[in-house]
């Protein structure tokens, strides 16, 4: 049991570090629009209660808002 949660853990940082490597070569407008998604599905996810559409509508809209912002 002890092995499982030690494994388990590893994996996980394993996955955080790839997904954060992973945005390094993105430009600015990407990052706001990954940025703006993932704020509009907890955004979405909240105000509908969890609900499956509102956190997918609420990932959308902030995408599309995020992708708008400009950066100097």
């Amino acid at each position: 049991m002890n092995t499982i949660k030690k494994l388990s853990a590893s994996a996980s940082v394993i996955v955080i570090v790839l997904s954060l490597s992973a945005c390094a070569n993105m430009s600015g407008q990407d990052k706001n629009t990954a940025i703006g998604a993932g704020i509009g599905a907890v955004a979405g996810s909240v105000l509908t209660g969890g609900s499956g559409v509102g956190t997918i509508g609420g990932a959308a809209v902030g995408g599309v808002i995020g992708n708008q912002v400009k950066t100097k």
